[in-house]
């Protein structure tokens, strides 16, 4: 049910977009992805500044974590704040309850963080081996247990928005949950002991990151039940266009050696790639020692990595851009420096100018 206050926000965004604006920055971006960009970075087509016509609300993230309403109108708000000023970014919202979403469906508790500092709420690791075995024993959660239930519900509420307003409908898309991935779902749920178990109990391990792996691969599926699958093979995710759905979250891939990756996390990840069309991955911090294998995977059509500094970034720009694999939201630092040393980038870069 849409709110008083939600649809007087909504009826103002959709009296500001401009749908062949939508259309000329989604087809340029499909012309970046695609690797049909002259030049060495690609810039998105501007907006005109549409700004807002009444003063949207501001919301704490405790409150659209407890309310969906709250939620709707958290999202929509930053929908609204692109279209005050002149972006390039394509115009995305998400049932965004954090990276807890799949450790909650396997029993972790969230933690919620004080209200004043406005933030997303992580989940509490089991950091208990029998409780691991315990959830291998049980095999797939409930996919409506734990934070699901919420994340499903808050999504209907999505669609109920886009059956009533076909331009926002046409210009904004729902894009999945921040369920992050195989190995850094693995670490919340398990905890940091997990980095012992590589080598402690290489079975035990591997046999649990398939169970996350299949949750995984579970969840997304009911969440297409719910959301139409983008038609075209691209969806928009996180301020960015790419090619494919998902988007996996590698963060705690600079713990392991290219080695263990490619023997443990590749092969999930992989799993993931293939049922659902490819996708991209994300991680911070360093990546130049599993940049070259995973550069190899089938449907590996985007990094969006961040802080540079940490990086070989010649071995990144040699298994990205001079592949053919865009580099997404690279900080604009980064950029600047390759292009003052002439090293090319061959149309393959959008910086974070763009995408944040």
């Amino acid at each position: 049910m849409i709110s008083k206050q939600l649809r007087k926000c909504l009826d103002d965004l959709a009296a500001r977009i401009d749908l062949e604006q939508e259309r000329i920055n989604t087809a340029a971006w499909i012309n970046f992805i695609e690797g049909n960009v002259e030049g060495e970075v690609f810039c998105p087509p501007l907006r005109k500044e549409a700004p807002a016509n009444i003063e949207w609300p501001e919301i704490n993230l405790n409150d659209a974590f407890d309310d969906p309403d709250s939620m709707l109108i958290s999202e929509f708000k930053m929908v609204s704040d692109r279209l005050d000023y002149s972006s390039g970014q394509p115009l995305n919202v998400r049932c965004n309850y954090g990276t807890g979403i799949l450790p909650t469906l396997f029993g972790c508790e969230m933690f919620m963080m004080d209200r004043e500092l406005n933030t997303l709420s992580p989940a509490i690791p089991l950091h208990d081996k029998a409780k691991i075995q315990k959830l291998l024993d049980s095999g797939l959660p409930d996919m409506r247990a734990g934070l699901g239930a919420r994340v499903f519900d808050t999504g209907e509420l999505f669609m109920e928005v886009f059956e009533q307003y076909p331009i926002i409908a046409e210009a904004v898309e729902l894009y999945h949950p921040d369920i992050q991935g195989p190995i850094d779902v693995g670490e919340v749920v398990w905890g940091s002991e997990i980095f012992l178990v590589f080598y402690d109990d290489p079975e035990m391990l591997r046999a649990f990151l398939q169970l996350v792996t299949d949750t995984y691969i579970a969840f997304l599926r009911k969440w297409y039940e719910i959301v139409p699958v983008p038609k075209d093979g691209y969806s928009r995710h996180w301020g960015m266009l790419i090619k494919g759905i998902p988007a996996l979250r590698n963060d705690s891939l600079m713990n392991l050696s290219p080695e263990l990756y490619a023997e443990f996390v590749r092969p999930m990840d992989q799993q993931i790639f293939d049922e659902f069309g490819g996708g991209i991955i994300h991680f911070c911090g360093r990546g130049d020692h599993f940049i070259e294998p995973m550069s190899e995977m089938r449907g590996l059509n985007g990094i969006a990595m961040s802080q540079p500094e940490y990086n070989d970034m010649e071995k990144i720009y040699c298994n990205t851009v001079d592949k053919k694999i865009p580099l997404l939201g690279l900080p604009e630092g980064a950029v600047q420096d390759a292009l003052s040393q002439n090293r090319p980038l061959r149309g393959m870069v959008v910086s974070d100018r763009w995408c944040h």
